[in-house]
Order: C-alpha cells, then structure tokens, then sequence
C-alpha cells in the first residue's frame, strides 16, 4: 500500500474522495483546469457495483470529454438504448428514449475514469480516510499517512463515516430496501431498458458490454430495487414479476450477485460542514430512472467547476459555495423531484395501480414527457 510522505504532510489544492465517477469526474475536471488533486478510494479498483449501468445521451458528451483518448474504446462498442419498457399491474408500457442512451458497465467506467485521472497528473491514492479537520483548509487523516487540502469533495456515496448524520433518514414505514445486481447470459437481449415493478420493489433488465469482451452480445444486466422482507436475492426477485419470472428461466449467471443495503432516501444537499458533496454523498436518486451514472458524473463536474475559482483566489469559499448550490439546485434537483414523484406513483396499492398503468399505456407522449423529465 502506497504511503504519503509525512516530511512535511503534502498540500494540495483539492482532494477529493471517492473514486466512483462523481470523485472521478470531479478530480479529472480540476486538474486540467491546473489544480493539484488528490482522490482518494478506500477499495479497489475495479470492482462491481450495484448500478443500473445506463448512460443517457444527456451524459455522453461529458463522458467523452473526461475520457478524452480513452472514450472511443469505450463508449464506441457500447449497446445503444432506443427504448424503455415498463412492465406493471399485467400490462406494458413502451416509450422511446431519445436520443438512445448507452449501457456501459459500470467496472468499466470506474477503471476507464480512475486511468484518465491518472493521466491527468491526478495523484491517486487507495486509503481509508479517517478524519477530516478544519473547515478550510482541511487536516486529514488517511490509513495511508496525513496530507492537508483548501477544498475537499465528499464523493463516498451514501453510507461511509464521511457522510452527514441526518443525510439519509429511515423510512418511516419501516421498510428496508436493498439493491442486488447480476449479470446474465441472455440469448438476442432487446435494445430496451425494462422494469418489472411488483409489490415491493422493481427490477430493470438491459443489455449491457464488457469493455475485456467487445465482441460479446449477449449479456445482460438485471438490477434490482427490492425491499427485504419480499425478497433477498434475485432469484427470489424474478418470481415476483410473471413475465420476468419466464423471461429469467432461460439466462445463465455471468457473475455473483453484488449487493447494497439499505437503500435509504433523503433530500438532496450539496454542501455540509465545509466540504462539497457529489454523487450519492449529496443526494441518492431513485434507481428506477437509470440515470444514476450520468448524476454523478454532472455533480462531480460542477462541484469542481465551481470550486476552481476559489483555487485560483478569483472568488471566496462562500461564493463558490454558493455557485454550487445554485447550480446543483438548477441542473439536478428538478431530476430527484421528478424521480420521486413516478416512484411514489408506482409504489401506490394494487388497485390504485392498475388504472394508472392504463393512462400510462394509452397516453405514449405523456409516458415519453415523463421520462424526459427523469434526466
């Protein structure tokens, strides 16, 4: 393990911690623009995550530009999503998504962004960070040695022991959600993104790419949002949609399944105690809209953006705090708004549920607007 020179602890201008694509895109952006970084990630990379592995075309063009050389190999083989389809109450809904996202595996997107920080003269470093003192600059205490930073970036995601106390509240129900993922081998997948919802949670199923098999086409991601006491495992959750429960029979497993729990959400906020929060550090999406990778990179990108003047003496801490604000609460709070308001129509009562996936089917351009406003 790499252990930072303590003689004197190293400044720099920026650290930030957490390497999934919100910390990645955020370093990369900042040290382009001249600053010196830090990112930090406590585990190894690459690994699997639970992630729904979409990339809408919205997030395409800033994956590009952060990949730069890299993007090609990429983005270029990854399969093309033209549409979404929503499986509920014995009825499916169909909608094109336009322009078609990408589904690119997420293990391939942490290590295509970590090798592009790097290249970037991002320093890069796998650690535990411990403590973090002082409100700017910053004294942190890392399990590789001490180093000292005039911003950090909290993007840790949603449970580690840099996250807000209140951030993520318990579901007044009770409930516990847990995310499970898997990929499968599927004969001819469809170039559509699909969701079963059942009671208790939803599971969504696209093709998907791995950057080491370009040539394979026939593998799938099935991701779920479930909660736990319907079921643990995605075997379990396969048989709580009909019509999933017969598509599932014929796939063969890929991987062992990953997952992540609890699932807990909480309103949205960018900025605590002196750090910027990015990804699911500031706010956790609904996973059903699959617009989670795209979230974070456009978070970790602003956070650094509006910090680079700050780093440059143009503008005080609390002015770019401000612009962050400003701009997570334009760019992205609409998207966690939208998101909630189809979960919770989606997770109302049996009964209430099956007219509304009879508007839904019969009204294809409010369908096709809805999920317009998802991203």
């Amino acid at each position: 393990m790499e252990v930072l020179n303590q003689n004197p602890p190293p400044q720099f201008d920026l650290a930030v911690i957490g390497a999934g694509p919100a910390g990645s895109s955020a370093a990369i952006t900042a040290a382009r623009a001249g600053a010196s970084v830090l990112l930090c990630e406590r585990g190894r990379l690459p690994r699997q995550r639970v992630c729904g592995e979409f990339v809408s075309a919205e997030s395409l063009d800033l994956l590009s530009l952060l990949l730069a050389d890299q993007a090609p190999a990429l983005i270029g083989p990854a399969p093309r999503i033209s549409a979404a389809r929503f499986f509920a109450e014995g009825r499916t809904i169909s909608t094109a998504v336009h322009p078609p996202a990408a589904s690119i595996a997420r293990i391939d997107v942490d290590l295509a962004l970590w090798n592009t920080a790097i290249q970037s003269s991002v320093r890069t470093l796998s650690a535990t960070v411990e403590t973090i003192r002082g409100h700017g600059p910053f004294s942190v205490t890392t399990s590789a040695g001490d180093f000292s930073a005039n911003a950090i970036i909290n993007a840790t995601g949603r449970w580690s022991n840099l996250t807000r106390p209140d951030a993520f509240p318990h579901d007044r129900s009770g409930a516990r959600w847990l995310g499970v993922k898997a990929h499968f081998a599927e004969t001819d997948p469809p170039p559509s993104v699909d969701l079963y919802f059942f009671e208790g949670g939803y599971c969504g199923v696209q093709p998907v790419r791995l950057a080491s098999l370009p040539e394979e086409t026939n593998r799938i991601n099935a991701c779920a949002m479930v909660r736990a006491d319907v079921a643990a495992s995605l075997n379990e959750v396969f048989e709580l949609h009909p019509a999933l429960a017969e598509r599932s029979r014929s796939w063969r497993p890929l991987m062992k399944p990953v997952s992540t729990s609890p699932l807990v959400f909480g309103k949205p906020d960018p900025l605590w105690n002196g750090l910027f929060l990015a990804g699911d550090s500031a706010g956790f999406v609904d996973p059903f809209v699959g617009d989670g990778i795209s979230l974070a990179l456009r978070s970790g990108a602003a956070a650094a953006q509006c910090l680079i003047p700050f780093l440059r003496g143009e503008v005080t801490r609390s002015e770019a705090e401000h612009h962050y604000a400003e701009a997570y609460q334009r760019r992205l709070l609409p998207v966690f708004r939208n998101s909630q308001r189809l979960r919770r129509l989606f997770a109302l009562p049996g009964p209430l549920r099956k007219p509304l996936a009879y508007f839904f089917a019969h009204t294809p351009t409010f369908t096709s607007y809805l999920a317009t406003k998802t991203r």
